[in-house]
């Protein structure tokens, strides 16, 4: 066993006792907002322009008249909002985090995910993307050189019109499922979107499992890890609701690192190389998955021995993949496509936006400093991986594992909210006291559910509530829930302050 077993007691802090008999209303309440973000969706959920849905008659009264139009974006921003409440009252009904707190996190995460998988994608239109990409492989193209701008009427299959002469960002692995989604629906985007979303669960549910057992491995709280990660609503609205590849992709990641922290290599390796075949940026994980392979105490021979063979395997499995479909490590070349654009929440990128600007108004090439922030900010990151690699002790591997990932999103000139997920297991597995540390995660899951529920909303263009006015109502809904629950809410308002989280426990647990 490489990580450390739990001590006896640490699992739990000392206050507090279990409140599973209230824990029903929250997630009550919490499905009352799943249920409502699905009735939005009907509204301004992501559709194709071929849908057979736009017919229905409810359908074309959200999406057609401003009325029906105002009600989805209203109803879908409280859905949105109460979500979120419902999984900090959650987490307030509980101080003991036992038995009774497990049973009541998975009701919720059932609860609370199962209506969000029937609802219309919502928040990215990623989803389409992965059709399109489907019908290129389907015709033979190369997706590592041809976007799906190849494709005849590709702007009716619903993807972004932003990447459609972008090379794919995926790995062989998800080429072929999207390869198989396609072929065996015909590209018929209902259908397609099922199988798509039956994968996102699937990556949905490893995390579930494995979140829990890597915080066991740490001596924390796996019911505590289990709510933080999974009954999050930035991970049951951006794996299912949004159908995000990243599911399965950070499913895969953390069933490997687990494998590795109990002494089975091999399947740790596999299992990352899967998730690297899904989308590459778990090739962080690698030389972690290396330090663990190698041991406690371990010499700096051994571990350069173990990464090298780490590596080995990794990228051996991945060049068979590439000799069978043809197109070898294609996808190392498209790994930028992502970062070639920036969001003003993201600090890397509003600083090039700024600097870019300032440098314009003094006659400087503004696109050239702009772009040096964003590398410089790439760099950093990659000074960050190497140093969580080779500084800290063995047993905080998995935490040194989340500050490098932190890095990569932090440093990044995007972040989207999905991002963000990828760090959730990761910080919950190694520790989120009860302090800042929690605020920290109450206050960005608040900030960026506010943000996806008024950035990614699909208005039919030609009507007199336009996409602006949808956006500016959509965000005066969330912003106003959302300074309810900070400074109004009896019950969540407390959460946000300092005073309460200083008489909790602060250890890790």
């Amino acid at each position: 066993m490489t990580a450390r077993m739990p001590a006896p007691g640490r699992i739990g802090p000392k206050e507090g006792t279990e409140g599973g008999g209230q824990s029903a209303r929250s997630i009550i309440e919490g499905t009352i907002g799943s249920l409502l973000m699905v009735f939005g969706s009907l509204g301004v959920g992501w559709l194709a322009s071929i849908s057979e849905l736009r017919r229905w008659p409810l359908l074309i009264w959200l999406r057609v008249e401003p009325a029906g139009v105002v009600l989805s974006v209203v109803v879908l921003a409280l859905g949105g909002m109460l979500l979120v409440r419902s999984w900090l009252r959650l987490g307030q009904r509980f101080t003991e985090w036992g038995r009774e707190s497990r049973k009541a996190t998975y009701t919720a995460i059932v609860a609370w995910g199962a209506p969000l998988a029937f609802s219309i994608p919502l928040f990215s239109r990623d989803v389409y993307a992965y059709i399109a990409q489907g019908r290129v492989m389907v015709n033979n193209l190369n997706p590592y050189v041809d976007g799906y701008d190849q494709l005849s009427n590709y702007l009716q299959t619903g993807a972004d019109d932003m990447w459609a002469q972008s090379p794919t960002p995926y790995g062989p692995i998800f080429l072929w499922m999207e390869e198989f989604v396609v072929w065996l629906t015909g590209g018929h985007p209902e259908y397609s979107i099922i199988l798509f979303r039956i994968i996102a669960l699937a990556g949905a549910a490893m995390c579930v499992y494995y979140g829990p057992k890597l915080a066991e491995l740490h001596g924390i709280n796996p019911n505590r890890a289990l709510w933080l990660a999974c009954a999050n609503p930035l991970f049951l609205t951006t794996f299912i609701a949004s159908i995000h590849n990243d599911a399965l992709m950070l499913g895969l990641a953390l069933g490997g690192l687990y494998m590795a922290a109990v002494g089975k290599p091999l399947r740790a390796v596999l299992l990352v190389t899967l998730s690297v075949g899904i989308k590459p940026i778990t090739l962080v994980f690698l030389p972690f998955i290396g330090l663990l392979w190698a041991g406690k105490g371990a010499s700096w021979p051994r571990k350069f021995a173990y990464w090298t063979l780490t590596a080995g395997l990794s990228f051996g499995l991945l060049g068979v993949l590439g000799l069978i479909n043809g197109f070898g490590f294609g996808w190392i070349s498209a790994l930028s496509t992502p970062g070639s654009i920036w969001i003003w929440y993201a600090p890397v990128g509003l600083l090039g936006a700024v600097l870019g600007s300032m440098a314009e108004a003094v006659t400087l090439d503004g696109e050239l400093v702009t772009w040096l922030v964003h590398k410089t900010g790439t760099a950093v990151s990659v000074a960050v991986v190497l140093w969580t690699m080779f500084r800290g002790r063995h047993e905080l591997i998995v935490r040194r594992l989340a500050l490098a990932m932190a890095a990569v999103v932090l440093l990044a000139p995007a972040i989207h909210a999905w991002y963000v997920v990828w760090l959730l297991p990761l910080f919950a597995a190694t520790g989120i006291r009860n302090d800042w540390q929690v605020r920290t995660v109450y206050s960005i899951t608040s900030f960026l559910m506010v943000h996806a529920i008024a950035d990614q909303l699909d208005i039919f263009p030609y009507i007199e509530f336009d996409l602006t006015a949808a956006r500016i109502l959509a965000a005066v809904v969330a912003v106003g829930f959302a300074a309810y629950l900070v400074f109004f809410d009896p019950k969540t308002r407390k959460l946000f302050r300092k005073e309460y989280a200083d008489t909790a426990d602060d250890r890790l647990f």
